[in-house]
């Protein structure tokens, strides 16, 4: 059901439940029925139309096929957006999983016979197609798309081939897929006695008591390792599944294409790995064992990680105070940002409590430009909670600005839709800072943030050097779970540093982690994002005339302007070296003031 009333818990207040009937009422209802059957039909006709025939349109006609085009992607991704956000609420309900597989299966019937459309737009000349753009208003539009299109024109294979692939597509990764999505949402963790969701029972990881802890991370340890050989099973067969494919289109390393949809060059990503894995010492190393002794210990059980600060406040936030708090830090800086933002908690557009069966992370879905974005989160009443409130705002805020772009020009590469979502933390974090005036708890304060600056930057990086590692070897034949659980431990040590402590259990913690099954070498965009931002604020906070102006232009700009056109009025280069250093040393500031 759609019309789902607000969640009632004690201590975190209302938490509210979204209603999706702005997309449909329900899986059976005849506006869904109705757009189904149109758009069928339309990619039908659509198909009749222009296959084999784009060569010969003129600009005009182009500019007329790709709104049409747009148009039917449009009412697919609203039924595919719909389809998905049940699904995120709950993955232990057969027949939501039914439904969703149903959209998928049809869905990607329709986008098989529309694959021909780009394909043959790629095989335009260069110079014809400028020309076109040039002369047509209407076509020029769509020029950020086309140019962004044209990036995969040498990796593109038969038109045949490509159909196969696309085809094959929901039986093949989509279902390894599915297969990860809900047997992680099937797990059951205990922790005394208590049967726990993998939401609830990481939350205890941060618990104050380091005997709950420890019990959760053992618990988290044996219920992976129970599951540890599907997870393996899964990796393997995508990482082969992707060697394949990137072999046939010859792609020249495993995050190839990665690189080319975040439009992000990979010297500049090389550069930002390079730059993070040199901080290691002056960054994590350095931090952690300032938290080891804060706690009076000389080495640090790698449950203690998350582990609050032993003066840390350990109040219950209610949900209210989440909204007014990260509302109250967006008003501070822009009162359009608030406005939008204030949307998403008028409306019910966000899913709050944590429930059996949902996604146990934290997403913001665009949907569509006609309609709104949606967020979930799984809030606890932490000041985590809080952050990551902040973060998923940011990205609904953005993809509400952006979408005046339409779908084909709002879409923001991965690196760059991290940047409003970690502007948004930010935001937050100097509004609570300045709030405070206990020294003792801005301390806290400032180490969690630190904290999570580490679990953005570096351990995202290092999420990114296990893929790396795991995709290279991969080619030479199958790891095993001990294969995985050896390159997963080497990465951690580098980057965490000496005063970690470990046990058997923590060689299976990368089997839970979503990015790696649904889109590789996805981790990166957040340590880009964070660093980026960290430059961005300064800029900010060294008072750049009409920066606020600046930085919404930047929003609304969707997909419309690569990294250096979007960065260039702020005074920044993200392919120079030392942008990337000018990000990290914001924290290692942070961890200065710590220390002293």
């Amino acid at each position: 059901m759609n019309n789902m009333f607000p969640a009632r818990d004690e201590n975190l207040g209302e938490l509210p439940v979204w209603n999706l009937d702005d997309l449909y009422s329900g899986p059976d209802c005849d506006a869904l029925s109705v757009d189904f059957d149109r758009v069928t039909r339309d990619a039908a006709a659509f198909q009749a139309q222009y296959e084999g025939k784009v060569a010969e349109l003129d600009g005009d006609g182009l500019g007329v096929a790709i709104a049409a085009y747009e148009q039917i992607s449009e009412v697919l991704g609203r039924i595919h957006s719909y389809a998905g956000l049940r699904s995120a609420a709950d993955k232990n309900d057969v027949e939501i999983a039914k439904f969703h597989q149903t959209v998928a299966e049809r869905a990607n019937s329709i986008n098989t016979g529309l694959v021909f459309f780009t394909l043959e737009i790629n095989r335009l000349d260069d110079d014809a197609l400028v020309e076109m753009i040039e002369s047509v208003p209407e076509l020029a539009r769509f020029s950020p798309w086309l140019r962004d299109l044209r990036d995969f024109r040498p990796y593109q294979l038969s038109d045949d081939l490509e159909r196969l692939l696309h085809e094959k597509q929901v039986v093949g990764s989509g279902a390894w897929n599915r297969l990860f999505d809900e047997t992680m949402a099937g797990l059951e963790f205990t922790v005394d006695r208590k049967r726990l969701t993998s939401a609830e029972v990481f939350n205890l990881m941060s618990d104050p008591d380091g005997a709950v802890r420890k019990k959760a991370a053992k618990s988290i340890g044996k219920v992976l390792g129970r599951n540890v050989r599907l997870c393996a099973l899964i990796t393997n067969t995508l990482a082969k599944d992707k060697e394949i494919e990137d072999r046939w289109r010859g792609l020249p390393e495993p995050a190839s294409s990665r690189h080319l949809a975040n439009q992000v060059e990979p010297e500049v990503v090389s550069a930002l790995v390079a730059a993070v894995k040199h901080a290691y010492p002056r960054l994590p190393h350095r931090y952690y064992a300032l938290k080891a002794r804060w706690m009076g210990v000389a080495q640090l059980d790698y449950w203690d990680r998350n582990a609050p600060l032993p003066d840390e406040d350990d109040t219950t936030i209610p949900w209210q105070g989440a909204r007014d708090r990260v509302l109250a830090a967006y008003g501070a800086f822009s009162p359009e940002l608030a406005r939008i933002g204030q949307q998403f908690f008028d409306h019910p557009w966000i899913h709050a409590p944590v429930l059996a069966g949902k996604d146990s992370g934290a997403f913001a879905h665009p949907t569509v430009p006609s309609i709104h974005p949606y967020l979930l989160v799984n809030y606890q009443g932490k000041v985590r909670d809080i952050m990551t409130l902040a973060h998923e705002l940011g990205h609904g805020v953005h993809q509400v600005l952006a979408s005046e772009q339409g779908l084909f020009l709002s879409d923001t590469p991965l690196t760059l839709a991290e940047t409003a979502s970690v502007f948004g933390e930010m935001l937050t974090f100097k509004k609570l800072i300045a709030d405070e005036s206990d020294p003792s708890r801005r301390r806290v304060m400032i180490a969690a943030k630190v904290e999570d600056m580490i679990n953005t930057v570096v351990r995202q990086v290092a999420f990114y050097e296990f893929e790396r590692r795991v995709h290279d070897a991969r080619r030479d034949g199958e790891l095993t779970p001990d294969q995985l659980g050896d390159i997963w431990m080497g990465i951690q040590k580098e980057s965490l540093g000496p005063v970690f402590r470990y046990d058997k259990g923590y060689r299976n913690f990368w089997s839970y982690i979503p990015h790696f099954i649904h889109a590789p070498f996805y981790v990166y965009a957040y340590a880009f994002g964070d660093c980026l931002v960290n430059s961005l604020y300064g800029v900010y906070e060294d008072g750049s005339p009409g920066f606020e102006a600046k930085y919404l232009e930047m929003l609304r700009a969707g997909g419309t302007l690569r990294h250096k056109e979007l960065l260039a009025p702020f005074g920044l280069d993200a392919s120079d070296p030392e942008f990337w250093s000018r990000g990290l040393n914001v924290i290692s500031g942070l961890i200065d003031q710590l220390e002293e």
